[in-house]
């Protein structure tokens, strides 16, 4: 076993079939590690989550956690949920209303056998770590969205949990509550030693607390890597619209790809074959007509939309390729832009990016 297989506390092979919908997925975490789950609706992410806290029975394959098998249905072995050494934080928290703070983050250690005394103890140390020691009597009504995570996430980590799983933990939370909250809860993910496994929509939280990225579309992993990989170079639409980019899927030759029947285009990286290519919008420059000394990659385009994009405005252009283009108010008003208009869009080579498809 060499080192990095040493250091792996959760393999599992996630094999569900629910209907017409079905899950093929292998995860690995190694101690301390976090790992974003992404996908959209109905890819899959809650069901793998259930999957690995117990409540959803596997079809096939494994979930093997710290060296002990938990699930393996070819075997007839599956583990309640109770008898994991597994910590969730759900998305509403699920916190016990008729417990107060303190008796919320102990009530795991009862479970484990601890007397009330000494589980009220270390779960006092507990609130002191989230810094909530002075909000130990208060009941989950009186706590506010961020102190309902933070009490969430002390009782999941009172258990010592080999793997600790968070189901979008700051969807509830206002805007600014959101960012000292992630803040915070990037502090503790340092500071615990089991595998963490985070399912979100938001590509900010998971650039923030993951170390690595795993994205899954139709109950599949498209791409598995570090954020600066996968934003360096997506390979779905859904992933480059996460990461911000436009991509196209085209055939190379050279530094020329052909990404339709009406269009093709002149790119800086040096490819042949199946190949991606992307740009961020903010590399396409909009004109009223075609502009002089007509560029290579250049094309008429159609508006079909205008959003505010935070300090710019957001374009969204159909035509041989559907594209998003970042634009200022100020060149906005100077285009006299509206949906339903036609302009010629404009990316220069030296702002592509291409790579092999493959």
């Amino acid at each position: 076993m060499n080192a990095a297989e040493a250091t792996t506390m959760l393999d599992a092979h996630l094999g569900i079939e629910r209907g017409t919908f079905r899950l093929d997925l292998t995860l690995r975490i190694a101690a301390g590690e976090v790992v974003a789950l992404l996908g959209p609706n109905g890819a899959g992410k809650t069901t793998a989550l259930r999957a690995l806290a117990g409540l959803q029975p596997l079809t096939a394959g494994h979930v093997q956690l710290d060296g002990q098998e938990l699930d393996r249905p070819e075997k007839r072995l599956r583990t309640p949920t109770e008898r994991r050494p597994i910590g969730v934080v759900f998305q509403d928290y699920l916190l016990f209303p008729h417990l107060s703070a303190l008796d919320n983050v102990a009530f795991g250690l009862r479970r484990h056998g601890l007397d009330r005394r000494h589980a009220r103890k270390e779960a006092s140390a507990l609130l002191a770590r989230v810094g909530l020691a002075e909000h130990a009597k208060a009941k989950p009504r009186h706590l506010s969205g961020g102190q309902a995570q933070r009490v969430a996430l002390a009782r999941a980590l009172a258990v010592n949990p080999a793997l600790l799983l968070l189901d979008e933990p700051l969807a509830a939370l206002d805007a600014r509550t959101r960012l000292d909250t992630r803040a915070e809860l990037h502090r503790h993910l340092a500071d615990h030693p089991g595998a963490t496994l985070l399912v979100t929509h938001d590509p900010l939280d998971a650039l923030v607390l993951a170390d690595r990225l795993v994205i899954i579309e139709d109950g599949r992993m498209v791409q598995d890597g570090d954020a600066a990989t996968i934003t360096a170079q997506p390979r779905t639409d859904y992933v480059a619209r996460l990461v911000g980019l436009n991509l196209y899927r085209g055939q190379a030759d050279g530094q020329l790809v052909r990404i339709s029947e009406e269009l093709s285009l002149t790119v800086a990286d040096r490819v042949h074959g199946d190949t991606f290519v992307a740009f961020r919008p903010s590399a396409v420059a909009l004109h009223p007509k075609r502009p002089d000394g007509s560029p290579r990659n250049t094309w008429a385009a159609t508006i079909t939309g205008i959003q505010r994009h935070g300090d710019n405005l957001r374009v969204q252009l159909d035509g041989p390729v559907v594209a998003a283009a970042d634009i200022t108010p100020a060149a906005a008003a100077q285009l006299e832009l509206a949906s339903g208009q036609t302009v010629w869009a404009a990316v220069k080579a030296n702002e592509t990016r291409a790579y092999p498809a493959g």
